[in-house]
């Protein structure tokens, strides 16, 4: 391979709720779930890019994302797999797909999050990615992504070979697809089949006519455990049975399929090749377990539940109506990020000095297991809850989002701030490539990132060492507002952070 895998399409927000049914609602007759876990996952094109990345593969998923709850839990569960995220902007809700389970068995099925909402413009960075990938996954659910024209655009360009995985309500694929992947009832949906037409012949006729409509090279019928129908020239069809028998959940076992095959080609594989692996995989995909045992563990849910004074301005739909509002009047959104445990005047500065770059200023707080993690056991010296409360009270801070990662790299793909903002020294490096690593992650949506100057001789670090040993703290005491000093400018990316 000599760049990543693009995995391209709807994203949906997948829960499995596990419970116990002892009786019956007495209000009608229907079983009544006792909900003893939940499990988030990403579904449609984000799970595609899950199974992909857990294969090894350097993988891009280009999908959109609202400004929403389920949007938030969705950065935070493809980040914590390794998928990089270029989102698009997306109007509306998340969509949540909720299965309701008892004793392994799917009792019902809960959609929600309203009509697709509209996928907004990609950047030159989504489309850069596209052309220069090794292979290309479309994977369709029907909500927008693949009807994009500058998506199609860019699909029809590249040279990688591409897969795509159709929708009945979604549109054609681009011409000249590598390979198609519909499934049994999808192909007879697109290709109605003849009356008293065997299933083989059926799956036949879907696929002859898909390749020929599309003009892709090839199109795989799947056909559950019976394996998949390959259809690559007006020759007879090439018949792909799995190497075991599987029974089990098949939920995903389409996007292992479609996962699988993709990387295949993305090495140099013949596409019959591809889809016999595809077969063997997506086989023992549902011979062990299925989805719940495939993944890697989720990320944990969102952290940060803070109630008391000044908890409406934090949290993700504290957040979320920030960025609605902001951004619905042409605004700028301008984040920064760091533990922010003991706050002093240094901190304050740099907020200040932020928050007069845009409209608003979002500031991502490490929360307690993240400081934990990056400074040890005996940090934080204040907890998350307060720490989140007393930026909130500051009039320059909008909004507190607390995430549970080492980095905000998932914090940032659902927010996709117009600036990201780091407190420090900004004495450069050599080159012009920013060095910190926030500023590839901005460049996936058109972000910028800039330093700010802080005082001098302000450091949580020093403050803590200094009150343990009993000595005095020099400076303005904590907490102490003092404006940054005049004349500031936004400096180059690659300075030393100053939210210690």
């Amino acid at each position: 391979m000599t760049g990543p895998v693009v995995v391209v399409g709807d994203t949906l927000l997948d829960r499995d709720v596990e419970g116990v049914v002892n009786r019956l609602c007495p209000d009608s007759p229907v079983p009544v779930l006792d909900e003893t876990e939940y499990v988030d996952r990403p579904g449609g094109a984000g799970l595609a890019a899950v199974f992909a990345a857990a294969q090894g593969a350097e993988v891009v998923l280009v999908t959109a994302l609202a400004n929403d709850a389920g949007g938030a839990r969705l950065s935070a569960l493809l980040a914590s797999a390794g998928v990089q995220v270029y989102a698009l902007p997306l109007a509306g809700a998340t969509p949540e797909k909720i299965r309701l389970r008892a004793r392994g068995r799917v009792l019902l099925r809960h959609d929600r999050g309203g009509p697709p909402g509209e996928p907004g413009e990609p950047t030159e960075a989504v489309l850069r990615a596209i052309g220069n990938a090794s292979a290309v996954l479309v994977s369709d659910y029907g909500r927008g992504v693949a009807r994009h024209p500058a998506l199609r655009a860019a699909l029809a360009a590249t040279r990688a070979p591409v897969v795509w995985d159709p929708h009945p309500r979604g549109p054609a694929a681009v011409p000249g697809v590598q390979l198609a992947t519909p499934n049994e009832s999808e192909a007879r949906e697109l290709v109605p089949a003849l009356p008293g037409a065997t299933r083989l012949a059926t799956a036949s006729r879907g696929a002859q006519g898909l390749r020929r409509r599309w003009r892709a090279a090839a199109v795989a019928v799947t056909l559950g455990g019976d394996g998949a129908l390959l259809c690559h020239t007006d020759s007879t069809p090439l018949v792909v049975p799995p190497p075991i028998t599987a029974e089990g959940d098949t939920c995903g076992a389409g996007d292992r399929f479609a996962a699988t095959a993709s990387l295949a080609l993305a090495r140099g594989a013949l596409v019959s090749e591809a889809v016999q692996e595809a077969v063997a995989e997506a086989s023992a995909f549902v011979a062990g377990g299925g989805v719940a045992s495939a993944l890697p563990p989720p990320a944990r849910p969102e952290v940060g539940a803070v109630s008391g004074p000044g908890s409406e301005r934090i949290g993700v739909s504290a957040v979320a109506a920030v960025l609605a509002d902001v951004r619905a009047a042409g605004g700028t959104v301008v984040a920064t990020g760091g533990c922010f445990d003991l706050l002093h005047a240094g901190h304050v500065a740099t907020l200040q000095a932020a928050r007069r770059l845009g409209d608003c200023l979002i500031v991502c707080l490490n929360s307690d297991a993240s400081v934990a993690g990056l400074k040890g056991p005996e940090r934080p010296v204040v907890p998350e809850g307060d720490r989140s409360r007393l930026l909130a009270a500051l009039g320059c801070v909008d909004a507190v989002l607390i995430f549970d990662e080492p980095t905000p790299q998932a914090a940032l793909t659902w927010l996709r701030p117009d600036i990201w903002v780091k407190g420090g020294d900004y004495a450069t490096g050599a080159g012009d490539t920013p060095a910190l690593p926030e500023a590839e992650i901005l460049r996936r949506w058109g972000g910028h990132t800039v330093v700010v100057p802080y005082l001098d001789g302000r450091s949580t670090t020093d403050m803590i060492a200094a009150a343990r040993a009993g000595g005095q703290v020099a400076g303005p005491c904590c907490g102490a507002s003092r404006a940054p000093e005049p004349g500031w400018s936004a400096a180059p990316a690659g300075a030393t952070e100053g939210t210690r």
